[in-house]
């Protein structure tokens, strides 16, 4: 009978929404000046720090590669209650921040300002009227993932929501497509992935499952070779997508463009 479309299976940050440059980035920065640090990431820089994968893996990175010599300091942080104290370790500092930089971020969601990406959930609700299986695999935190899930879409349509510390290794470990794939027991060949960038093409590809890419500021030069198909965004029928690699039939990507990539 060959291979069906079964299940979706979604990244949230770039794919599903445009939240780097304007969400996480922003939110971040308001937490290093709630925490009286004098750190600033620009769009440009924040591009760079985004080939880590993970918040807090991040911030690590941030302080190994730029500032392998910062001390905390009390006065750098407020004393309230679950803030910074005077001796906590770099691993304290980095949940406190990725804390504070969660509770802005949310803040910019709830406000509107972070808005779906186009045709995302023209093609969710699309899929779930013929009955295909959705799920989310992500590196960012589950308050965040549930936070826009809420605000736009519904969290009951996606049967596996796999995020933040779920799996130890995050993308480009295969790890948590593996982790999506065991819950739902469908054969790998029956999924289809869509993303955006390269780590999160080289997770589901080591992984075994077939890949759409949709490109945004930040990943629209990386290698996407691998990919089944990259496209400028999802489309919407008065805004055609551009296509990148690969081919569709029609103007934007629907469950026949999709279905075309699997049987």
């Amino acid at each position: 009978m060959g291979n069906q479309l079964q299940c979706l299976i979604f990244d949230v940050d770039g794919t599903l929404a445009n939240t780097e440059r304007d969400g996480h980035r922003v939110a971040f920065n308001r937490a290093f000046r709630e925490a009286e640090l004098d750190w600033h990431w620009s769009v440009e820089f924040y591009g760079e720090l985004l080939t880590v994968s993970g918040g807090k893996e991040r911030i690590k990175y941030f302080l190994q590669q730029y500032l392998p010599d910062f001390e905390q300091r009390s006065s750098s942080a407020r004393m309230d209650s679950g803030n910074l104290e005077p001796g906590k370790e770099e691993t304290d500092l980095v949940a406190y921040l990725h804390k504070l930089k969660t509770k802005h971020y949310l803040e910019l969601l709830r406000s509107g300002t972070i808005q779906l990406r186009p045709g995302a959930k023209r093609l969710i609700d699309e899929a779930r009227e013929a009955g295909i299986t959705l799920a989310i695999a992500t590196t960012t935190s589950l308050p965040n993932v549930i936070a826009l899930l809420e605000k736009y879409l519904d969290l009951d349509w996606f049967e596996v929501i796999a995020a933040g510390d779920i799996v130890p290794a995050k993308k480009p470990a295969p790890d948590i497509y593996h982790y999506v794939v065991n819950r739902l027991g469908f054969a790998p060949e029956n999924f289809l992935v869509i993303e955006d960038s390269d780590n999160g093409l080289e997770s589901a590809i080591a992984a075994g499952l077939k890949t759409i890419v949709t490109v945004n500021n930040y990943t629209e030069q990386q290698d996407f070779s691998q990919a089944a198909l990259v496209v400028s965004d999802l489309g919407e029928p008065d805004q055609p997508c551009q296509v990148i690699q690969g081919s569709v039939a029609g103007e934007y990507i629907d469950l026949a463009s999709l279905r075309s990539l699997i049987e």
